[in-house]
């Protein structure tokens, strides 16, 4: 099944609990939605982030995204019915902290993308990140002896 899809992220809204391997699909399409979200953050999608959105795609889902389907995601109707953050505060419930980390660190490397980050950018990345339930200190890596 195409991650495009959605299916994962739709199933958590029914209420059932995902196997192992539908969380990592889950944590496909979570990075999916958000990086193309990411990409419409300060409302101008600039070719340099959709490509970085594929880049980032390819070498953390192993799968190749044309620019369209990039494009379409960040404008999806399915932000009508709910906001992205809503969506992740969900899903983040059912992924482990490293496919948190994942997404947000992906995200780091979009927003960076055109080599300028606006204020609409911060505030989207912060936002995110409050929705997938980081800590300040997993985002800078710390952790504690075990």
């Amino acid at each position: 099944m195409s991650i495009a899809s959605l299916a994962g992220i739709f199933k958590i809204f029914s209420g059932s609990e995902p196997t192992a391997e539908e969380q990592a699909q889950l944590a496909k399409e979570a990075m999916l939605m958000t990086l193309s979200r990411a990409t419409a953050a300060d409302t101008n999608i600039k070719d340099i982030e959709v490509e970085k959105v594929r880049e980032v795609l390819l070498a953390r889902t192993n799968e190749d995204f044309p620019a369209a389907d990039v494009r379409v995601a960040a404008h999806s109707s399915i932000y009508e019915k709910a906001p992205l953050e809503k969506y992740l505060a969900s899903t983040s419930k059912k992924l482990g902290v490293d496919d948190r980390m994942g997404i947000a660190e992906a995200l780091r490397d979009v927003v960076n993308a055109d080599g300028r980050v606006s204020g609409r950018e911060i505030t989207f990345f912060n936002d995110i990140v409050e929705a997938l339930n980081l800590t300040p200190a997993q985002l800078m890596g710390l952790k504690t002896e075990e």
